[in-house]
Parts: structure tokens; C-alpha cells; sequence
């Protein structure tokens, strides 16, 4: 009898060459952060958009007594910048995707998740050293609600949900429309979210949030250039245990 191989998935946008535009895009997102961390640097307690700063802290801090900032909403996006989101997106969202049979996109996925977050983030806290907003009882200004470390920009968890909106994005096959859309729409609220969460309580001031967003994008955006031909290698591939039927089906189309 005929061995019956299984059907042999390739997917039709494998041999599509890299974006430069998404190459261009990256690189004018980091001038524009490099521009940002530059002035930050420069003056620390007062960049240029230290007015803009104050302004929307005075609308949006909340103050211990309040409650707004415990609630589930804001805890969410409290929790996808700490341990709760890392095991999720270092470990769980990989190790999923790895178990359907997509290892170039777990790498892909990783490497985003590492790269704003933990190299990007990091390096430019230590560097820059923006003071976080402090506690002033006099104009009735609170500062961090939450334990903190180091450093006020970028914010990290902004960082991460910029990543997350473009890593995501980057794991949906560009023929699927629809699903595109919905989660641009998702990203687009995570995103927001995050920037209201980080400075709802005293944790960043505004731009760190909206700078925060800009690193996890380029980065998240370098990584999907860098492997723009092995995410294409994954698109359309069904994952392992849907082989096992097609083979069988291949089979008894061979033997009826």
C-alpha cells in the first residue's frame, strides 16, 4: 500500500518580502523617543512637557482614600505590567503557541515581549532618571499608590501594552480582515487604558505613559520586520492534532 503523506501547508504570503515601511516606521518611532529621552534627560524635573503633565495630574490622581484605582478595570492593567502579565506573555502565550505548532511565532512573540520591556524600558530609566510624581499635601497632589521602582520614564507597563498591540497584531495573518480590525480596536483601548491607569495612580506623569506606548511599539515593530518571513512560514498552518485528520482523510480517499 501507498504511504500517505500529510498535505503540505504554504501559506501564499511566505515569500512576501519585508516592509520597508514598517522599517521606516520603526525607525521614526525610536527618533521620536530618542528626541523625547533626550530632553527628559536634559531636565529631568521640568521637560518641556512638564506643564501638560501637571495639568492632566491634577484631573486624573487620585488620592489613598479614593477608590477608583483598586477597582477590577484599573487592577487589570495594574497586574499586565507586573508578574501576572509576565507569566502570560513569557511563558504562557510562547508555550501555547509552541504547543499548536508555531515556534517561529512564539520566538517572534518573546522576543517582542523582552525587547521594549526589559532592554528598551530599562536602559532609558537608567539613563534618563525622571523623578516619579511626589506627594504634595499642600496642592493636594498624591504620589505613587502603588510600590514602584526606579525611574518615572518610560513607564514600563505602558511599554509592555505597546508590544502586546503590535505583537498581537503581528500573529494575525493580514488576510484576516476582519480579526485584524477587532483587535487594532482592542489594542487601541489597551493602550488608552494603560496611560489612565499609570497616571490615575501618581505612578507616571502623561508622557511617560504616551512614550511608554511609543518604545513598546517600536520595538514590538523591529521584531516583526526582523521576522517577517518565519511569521509568514506559521500563517495558515493548521496546528499538529488537525494532521491526524487530514490524513486519515487523505487515506480513505486513497483506498475508496
Amino acid at each position: 500500500m501507498a504511504k500517505t503523506e500529510a498535505p503540505k501547508y504554504v501559506s501564499s504570503e511566505a515569500a512576501t518580502p519585508r516592509p520597508i515601511g514598517m522599517l521606516w516606521a520603526a525607525a521614526v518611532l525610536f527618533t521620536v523617543f530618542v528626541i523625547m529621552a533626550v530632553a527628559v534627560a536634559f531636565n529631568p524635573e521640568a521637560p518641556f512637557t512638564q506643564g501638560l503633565d501637571n495639568w492632566w495630574r491634577g484631573i486624573i490622581g487620585q488620592a489613598p482614600s479614593e477608590t477608583l484605582y483598586t477597582g477590577a478595570l484599573a487592577m487589570f492593567f495594574q497586574n499586565l505590567g507586573q508578574i501576572p502579565g509576565a507569566v502570560l506573555t513569557i511563558i504562557i502565550i510562547p508555550l501555547v503557541l509552541v504547543a499548536v505548532g508555531r515556534w517561529r511565532s512564539s520566538l517572534f512573540f518573546l522576543s517582542a515581549l523582552v525587547f521594549g520591556p526589559a532592554v528598551i524600558s530599562q536602559v532609558t530609566k537608567n539613563l534618563v532618571d525622571r523623578p516619579r510624581p511626589a506627594l504634595d499635601e499642600a496642592a493636594g497632589l498624591y504620589g505613587p499608590l502603588f510600590m514602584v521602582d526606579h525611574g518615572s520614564f518610560p513607564s514600563g507597563h505602558a511599554v509592555t501594552a505597546g508590544a502586546i498591540a503590535f505583537a498581537v497584531a503581528a500573529l494575525i495573518p493580514s488576510s484576516r480582515h476582519t480579526l485584524r480590525k477587532i483587535w487594532w480596536v482592542l489594542a487601541a483601548l489597551l493602550m488608552v487604558g494603560m496611560m489612565w491607569q499609570r497616571t490615575l495612580i501618581n505612578a507616571h506623569w502623561l508622557s511617560d505613559a504616551f512614550f511608554g506606548l511609543i518604545a513598546g511599539a517600536l520595538g514590538a515593530l523591529l521584531m516583526w520586520w526582523l521576522f517577517w518571513p518565519l511569521l509568514r512560514a506559521d500563517y495558515g498552518r493548521p496546528v499538529w492534532f488537525m494532521h491526524r485528520g487530514e490524513r486519515a482523510l487523505a487515506a480513505s480517499r486513497a483506498t475508496s
